[in-house]
């Protein structure tokens, strides 16, 4: 297929750059689209900036990758072989990433960067999912930004929906 062609692990997403380069990882192609513009950076450059920023996108992407995990293990392992161990392990890494959060929420500033991004997008994604999962009311302040944030046109117009 076209993606194994471009990318050895097959991983979505891939992007192919108009000069024929393969990217692949989120973390990677939002750095490349981040390059090819003018304006305000998704990614600063400034050295304290940046560091909060690629801590905070990797606690979001952590907190997504354990969401993704428990769905897979849920959804699409047969109910005899599920381990409710790890599941609940999982589930642990999402919340000990949520009440991390919380504590920082008040440091969110109104910069839209790839870390606030990447946690709107974490939280997005148990709203989906997991609606049952009630991460909101333990974290009043996570609850409040993210109610401000998803009004957002961007963050409206890319919610998910089920068919």
């Amino acid at each position: 297929s076209e993606l194994i062609r471009s990318n050895p692990i097959a991983k979505m997403p891939t992007l192919i750059t108009d000069t024929g380069t393969a990217l692949y990882d989120s973390r990677v192609i939002c750095e490349y689209l981040d390059s090819l513009h003018d304006g305000a950076r998704m990614f600063p450059l400034e050295t304290t900036a940046r560091w909060t920023v690629l801590r905070r996108q990797a606690l979001g992407d952590g907190v997504l990758d354990a969401a993704v995990s428990i769905r897979y293990e849920t959804v699409l392992r047969p109910d005899e072989k599920r381990w409710s161990a790890w599941i609940e392990g999982q589930m642990g890494k999402v919340r000990r990433g949520l009440d991390t959060l919380e504590n920082e929420v008040a440091t969110f500033d109104d910069d839209v960067n790839i870390g606030i991004i990447t946690v709107a997008c974490a939280l997005g994604y148990l709203n989906f999912r997991y609606p049952e999962e009630d991460w909101r009311a333990p974290r009043p302040g996570l609850r409040d930004w993210y109610a401000k944030f998803s009004t957002r046109e961007s963050m409206a117009t890319t919610e998910p929906v089920v068919f």
